[in-house]
């Protein structure tokens, strides 16, 4: 007879885990499982051999499967609903509220559907990056009309229990709380100012003498010159690194970022720029408390508050004259001296408005432009008012609208240029241009704390941004929604005309 047959065990009180307990159980498990998908991405993308794909996309579509049969399993929507019942204090209450959110996202969706859209994103991703080089639309869509298929089922689930639309349910996923009413209100109201601002900061810029920076620049010595930038910017190199792929990035996990960028040699502005920017994503996932990170209320709170930290770095911070200043030395040192590389013409290449094909290459005052005219294309997309063959046409009109550009046929600097949609991540790109008015409003509120900021940043002392941004942003995480985290950390939900506000003064001004 085996030991204890027959007998009933009764453990005390201390170890019988409460509702919440158990739930808390089951968030650490899945934030382990996808700590291993998110360096399984990253490798995807930085390090692995093309011929490992197919059984990548496998692996990480069985690990997407393992995830989701935890988010369902009755078990947890009961420990949740008991939940309800514990004496929790306010941040666990917090964290039941993201649980629940999570939970109920995952409920609307059958696994066979998370298991096909992480296979065709897989492939479809993977494809993509010889299919951009090669200028092939028509190879891209063979792929792409399976991954928009999916999308679109994933978006009916998801908008018949919300209420929302299609499209409104996917931006749920990285935007919570944020509607096509309110978005199209704040790019309304961007259209009408935006192309005024652009034409008058070009007027304002053709008297003006730019050098160019003359290359090649090696590889390696931008290589070197972006990780002194990052060291500048406080990123912690035990706990994360710097990598190439072919579109940059923040991946891995808290304890263990990984960033990316990409490399020209006959242009180090783009690289250099591209590592402060990923290294704003960074500096938000290294500072999430780490006592919940492995929880939901511990998580990044939404893709346009990370957006925000890493506009804040890139744009608020790293394009002004004074961090230009701070920087210039580390230039020289890596890239040799020229003309170009005085501080005050750093700080005009930096500002330089020229629209151009590019997103991540765009300037400050062109970037809303590229956000708009993929929100526009990809919400009538899901919406089922286009169809994936019509992207073309209406990108090209867009783009000549928008941005005065001829797109027609450059299919590799047109709509291939982004992974985004590969992969199915309709719903993120708003996440951009919200991001960047965030960031504006964070610093008006860091201006107002410091009226020598730019002094202290000129004379390396960046500790009022890092202090300011840990204390309202990174240590808060997900404690709060998005509305009130902002109208705690600014004193005011978000108001765009701090954007403007920050364009017109650097652009316009002087």
């Amino acid at each position: 007879m085996p030991p204890f047959a027959g007998m009933m065990i009764v453990l005390p009180p201390s170890i019988v885990m409460s509702a919440y307990q158990t739930a808390l159980a089951t968030f650490t498990r899945i934030y382990r499982y996808e700590h291993l998908l998110a360096l399984a991405g990253w490798d995807q993308a930085a390090m692995m051999p093309p011929k490992g794909n197919d059984a990548r996309g496998a692996a990480m579509a069985e690990l997407g499967v393992l995830i989701h049969g935890l988010l369902t399993d009755p078990a947890l929507a009961s420990a949740i609903e008991a939940a309800g019942s514990d004496t929790l204090n306010e941040l666990e209450s917090a964290n039941l509220r993201e649980m629940k959110r999570q939970w109920e996202q995952a409920n609307l969706l059958p696994a066979s559907l998370v298991e096909a859209k992480t296979l065709a994103g897989s492939h479809c991703s993977h494809e993509w990056r010889t299919q951009r080089a090669n200028n092939d639309w028509q190879g891209f869509l063979t792929n792409f009309r399976e991954v928009v298929r999916l999308a679109r089922e994933e978006a009916q689930l998801l908008s018949q229990r919300s209420g929302l639309s299609p499209y409104e349910a996917l931006m749920n996923k990285y935007e919570p709380g944020m509607t096509c009413a309110e978005l199209d209100r704040i790019f309304s109201d961007v259209k009408q100012w935006l192309p005024g601002l652009i034409q008058q900061a070009m007027r304002k810029q053709a008297a003006e003498s730019v050098i160019d920076a003359q290359g090649p620049f090696a590889i390696a010595a931008q290589r070197e010159l972006g990780l002194a930038v990052m060291e500048k910017l406080g990123f912690d190199f035990n706990a994360g690194r710097l990598d190439v792929s072919h579109h940059p990035f923040c991946g891995g996990v808290p304890e263990d970022v990984r960033i990316t960028t990409r490399y020209t040699e006959d242009d180090f502005t783009q690289s250099m720029m591209g590592i402060v920017h990923e290294t704003g994503h960074a500096r938000y996932e290294q500072n999430l408390p780490r006592e919940t990170v492995h929880l939901p209320v511990g998580r990044a709170r939404s893709m346009a508050i990370h957006e925000s930290q890493s506009l804040s770095f890139e744009m608020q911070l790293g394009r002004s004259p004074a961090f230009l200043r701070l920087i210039q030395p580390l230039v020289q040192q890596h890239l040799g001296e020229q003309a170009a590389f005085d501080a005050d013409n750093l700080a005009r290449i930096y500002t330089r408005v020229r629209p151009g094909f590019i997103r991540v290459d765009a300037d400050e005052l062109t970037y809303p432009a590229h956000v708009i005219v993929r929100y526009e294309i990809e919400r009538a997309l899901i919406d089922c008012e286009i169809e994936a063959d019509d992207i073309p046409a209406l990108w090209d009109e867009k783009m000549h609208a928008y941005l005065g550009v001829d797109t027609r046929g450059n299919f590799q600097n047109g709509c291939l240029q982004d992974i985004h949609w590969t992969d199915g991540s309709f719903g993120y790109f708003p996440s951009y241009t919200l991001g960047a008015m965030y960031a504006a409003q964070y610093f008006a509120a860091i201006r107002a704390a410091y009226s020598d900021l730019d002094q202290r940043i000129a004379a390396g002392d960046l500790t009022p941004v890092f202090d300011w941004l840990n204390r309202h942003i990174w240590t808060q995480a997900s404690r709060w929604d998005t509305g009130e985290l902002i109208r705690r950390a600014t004193g005011e939900a978000l108001n765009p005309a701090h954007f403007r506000a920050h364009l017109e003064q650097r652009y316009l001004a002087g």
